[in-house]
């Protein structure tokens, strides 16, 4: 069970990783959202794998028990996740429509960088 969890996230894990790399808007979202999949279900596994168990301690045997709290933390992050992918895809449906196309490529003035400048550039005058 726990080989299959674990090839699951890391599936999960390098999907995201890939759509993340690509040029696309809505790849990067996917690929986000793939991530978040994966570390939910990376937070949901350390609180044990059991079936048909309680998250309830009874008996006081350690053993039959399930942690409580990676499935409140789960909870919560899918919660956040959820609002973080409405934001971006806000923000990438922003940038469609302002510029045309969903590409990440930068313009060509943003690729050239301004050449530095260092103190022997400036006149004798400014560095005293």
């Amino acid at each position: 069970m726990e080989l299959l969890v674990a090839s699951g996230i890391g599936a999960c894990m390098a999907a995201g990783i890939y759509l993340i790399l690509r040029l696309r808007t809505f790849a990067v979202v996917l690929g986000m959202t793939m991530i978040t999949y994966a570390i939910n279900t990376f937070l949901f596994a350390t609180g044990r794998l059991v079936v048909n168990l309680p998250p309830i301690l009874h008996d006081g045997d350690a053993a039959a028990y399930t942690d409580p709290l990676p499935q409140a933390l789960v909870l919560t992050a899918i919660v956040i996740s959820f609002g973080m992918t409405a934001v971006v895809v806000m923000m990438s449906l922003g940038a469609f429509i302002e510029g045309g196309d969903d590409h990440i490529n930068m313009p060509p003035d943003d690729r050239e960088m301004p050449p530095l400048k260092t103190v022997n550039d400036q006149p004798e005058e400014e560095r005293a």
